[in-house]
């Protein structure tokens, strides 16, 4: 497909989309002067206070490049060499990260078949098990991913009860939150109600997905993993040396409203899109639309002429199935422009398939 220079929005993913006007203001504002290298500068400090008032008291702040860094910090600050993270099959560190857990970090992944990209204790207890046995890589990590990667999001009594029973194994728990934001505004919850209330130990934080440029953090509730994770962080190459430009867009993003404005209005478009998809005959949705992600059936021939025009992608290539992005700056026009295209196309296919 072929671009002009003239701006454009698709569908493919809310990396697409631009640095949010707030985040480029405060970018600008932090740019001025000297400030301590490597996370030691005034910005730091405050993003810190911050994080600790979404999350507790205890909460250790550590800003990082973007979420595979995120995670893979996250996850081998929280295991010893022998040790494994379990985790569902669909999720980003096993299917989207290049391998960067087990090559970068050197852990073992045991993976999880789920229906809807979520884990349960019954689906945990699939690969839990082996416990001192040393021909097996020892469980001692769940990564859960909030909003999932199929744009499910669990409800905080579901995750509190996966938590639990992680624990009482004696698992620790990590929580891919690349879209957090889009979780906690389906939820309607803040960000503490489903990460520290119910024992989540760490959570690698969202802000490039919600309008940031390269700013993720890893936000560390128990603890008990604090120390290992600024050296992890240093030798895994993910310790900004100009440390207040992350900061200064995880507080634009955090320090005020705008996580929430910029997710709800994502999460919003998600529910517009999905709804004109609906109306159209031959197009079936196949996931709950609970975040910014709409997951739909079309026809493969009328994929190809669609991706001619507009940017998205193909999820499952054997069953058909696309996704769907929306970004904080998805407008109803682009919805209602992609909806339009889609249902003349189905109309036309329609009329030839029934000659």
């Amino acid at each position: 497909m072929t671009r002009s220079n003239a701006p454009w929005r698709g569908f493919a993913s809310d990396n697409y989309a631009g640095v949010h006007p707030e985040i480029l203001t405060a970018l600008t504002s932090c740019n001025n002067g000297h400030q301590i290298a490597y996370g030691d500068d005034d910005f730091s400090a405050r993003l810190t206070d911050v994080m600790r008032e979404h999350f507790g008291a205890s909460a250790e702040t550590f800003g990082v490049f973007n979420g595979t860094g995120a995670n893979v910090v996250a996850l081998q600050s929280m295991c010893r060499p022998w040790e494994a993270v379990i985790c569902a099959e669909s999720a980003h560190i096993d299917a989207d990260e290049g391998g960067a857990p087990e090559r970068v970090a050197g852990l073992k992944l045991w993976t999880v078949p789920t229906p809807n990209a979520q884990l349960t204790p019954e689906l945990l207890d699939q690969q839990a098990w082996g416990f001192g046995v040393v021909h097996r890589a020892q469980p001692r990590v769940v990564s859960i991913t909030q909003s999932t990667e199929l744009g499910t999001v669990y409800s905080i009594d579901s995750l509190a009860a996966l938590v639990d029973h992680a624990h009482r194994l004696g698992l620790l728990v990590h929580l891919d939150g690349a879209r957090i934001s889009n979780a906690a505004v389906s939820l309607g919850a803040s960000l503490r109600e489903f990460t520290t209330d119910i024992g989540v130990d760490v959570v690698s934080l969202g802000g490039t997905k919600n309008g940031a440029m390269a700013a993720e953090a890893v936000v560390v509730l128990n603890p008990a993993v604090s120390e290992a994770v600024p050296f992890v962080r240093k030798t895994f190459m993910q310790l900004p040396s100009k440390m207040r430009f992350i900061s200064a867009q995880l507080l634009a993003l955090y320090e005020s409203d705008l996580w929430q404005r910029s997710a709800q209005h994502a999460n919003a478009m998600a529910q517009q899109l999905a709804a004109g998809l609906s109306a159209i005959d031959q197009v079936l949705i196949t996931q709950p639309v609970q975040a910014n992600a709409v997951f739909a059936i079309l026809p493969s021939e009328i994929t190809e002429h669609l991706q001619r025009e507009f940017t998205f992608y193909t999820w499952n290539h054997h069953i058909g199935e696309v996704r769907l992005m929306c970004a904080w700056d998805t407008s109803e026009a682009d919805v209602t422009h992609f909806v339009s295209v889609v249902a003349e196309r189905m109309a036309a296919h329609s009329a030839i398939t029934n000659v």
